[in-house]
């Protein structure tokens, strides 16, 4: 890890979420996730290779993609972190996912509202986000925390629109919690 940053907190609540890095009991909601995307379950052992994976970059960039479970309920429902993605270390990309059924409860926006915190802790002045042009709900929780536009870039599956958020030493400014 780059001694110019902190690590970012890897276990974190919100009033209705929270926060902690993955473990090996992830696995099958984990694939159910993915799943969602249209493109197949993987494998338990893919899922559980993934989670190593995640859980090894955490330790070594002192960043990480987080599991979300809601407090009240207890079920866990997506993932929400930094990760180096299309971007870099020093100016990483915010990113999240939640199960379909947990759409427009304002999680998304409650669970990277103090990612974007643990980015300033961190000491970073930069996040980034690459999000699909026809992600309409990721972009509404990008307009939330603060991200503007910035460029699009292209690949086979077509555009991707990159969103930048300068960060601040009290990230306080974010818009409260949203549907």
């Amino acid at each position: 890890m780059t001694a110019k940053f902190k690590p970012m907190m890897f276990e974190m609540e919100t009033d209705r979420l929270i926060l902690s890095l993955w473990k090996d009991s992830d696995a099958p909601w984990y694939r159910e996730l993915v799943a969602e995307r249209g493109k197949g379950m993987p494998t338990m052992e893919t899922a559980h290779e993934n989670i190593t994976t995640l859980r090894n970059r955490a330790s070594e960039s002192g960043i990480a993609l987080l599991t979300i479970r809601r407090r009240d309920e207890g079920d866990y429902i997506g993932y929400c972190g930094l990760i180096i993605g299309r971007s870099a270390l020093e100016e990483p990309e915010i990113a999240y996912e939640l199960f379909r059924r947990v759409h427009g409860n304002g999680y998304a926006t409650e669970a990277a509202s103090v990612i974007v915190d643990a980015a300033v802790a961190t000491g970073r002045s930069k996040l980034w986000s690459t999000v699909r042009a026809w992600n309409a709900a990721s972009f509404r929780v990008l307009e939330k925390l603060g991200f503007e536009r910035h460029h699009s870039t292209w690949d086979e599956d077509g555009e991707i629109v990159w969103s930048v958020r300068e960060l601040q030493k009290n990230s306080k400014d974010v818009q409260e919690y949203g549907g």
